[in-house]
């Protein structure tokens, strides 16, 4: 009778089994060191049941590397911005500070009352305002022009700064005979107007070319009379 063979599988000890996870993980280790030099190979281990993520480097924050197209960021602390007392201060024109002006919608005694405390634009010729009619043909001459120009002050004197009650709101602006230059009237502008100064230009023109025919056109001794900045600049 043969004697039959039998093999016998032993359970593995508590200690086999430690040893045998130790050696997976320090195999899973290796290939997760080797396998990433291999271009375009992205492992992902799944580690053992004893294996520590700690071990294996995983649950643990990564840094993402340093980026060389991304802009460097500067903090400031704030410690030298200074505060600005009187945004006043940010103006261009400073002429008008300390003044109340009165509003536009406020009695007339209101703003003569403020108005009263500047002074009216000065006036060189004091003679008497020549009123006509529209359509009148008053000859080209130097004091006819003056006198127009100061009938053309009351006429449409909401634009100037000669009443104190315009000056309450803040309007100082004025006009003067320069010259004549041929059939050319050279005029000056200053002061500070509510209307774009090209308005008032407009306006003067076509009240003395409406009374002197002859006047071919009205124009400022300079060009820079009918900018902003010639406005704002102005008192």
């Amino acid at each position: 009778m043969q004697q039959q063979r039998r093999e016998v599988i032993l359970p593995a000890s508590s200690s086999t089994r430690r040893a045998a996870n130790g050696m997976a993980a320090a195999a899973a280790v290796c290939l997760f060191a080797i396998l990433p030099k291999c271009s375009g190979f992205a492992p992902v281990i799944i580690p053992s049941q004893t294996a520590r993520p700690s071990q294996l480097g995983l649950g643990q924050p990564q840094q993402p590397p340093p980026s060389s197209s991304s802009p460097t960021r500067l903090h400031s602390d704030w410690s030298d911005f200074s505060y600005i007392d009187d945004d006043d201060d940010l103006l261009d024109d400073d002429s008008m500070k300390g003044i109340d002006f009165a509003d536009e919608n406020d009695p007339q005694e209101l703003k003569a009352q403020v108005g009263s405390s500047l002074e009216p634009p000065e006036l060189d010729w004091f003679g008497d305002p020549l009123e006509v009619p529209l359509g009148s043909a008053l000859p080209l001459e130097p004091e006819t022009i003056q006198g127009l120009l100061a009938a053309c002050r009351n006429e449409i004197g909401t634009m100037f700064g000669y009443s104190a009650e315009n000056r309450g709101v803040g309007i100082t602006g004025g006009v003067d005979f320069v010259e004549l230059d041929g059939p050319i009237v050279v005029l000056r502008l200053k002061g500070r107007f509510w209307h774009q100064r090209p308005t008032v230009l407009d306006r003067v023109a076509a009240y003395l070319q409406g009374r002197c025919p002859e006047i071919i056109d009205v124009v400022v001794e300079d060009e820079w009379q009918l900018t902003d900045e010639a406005n704002n600049a102005a008192a």
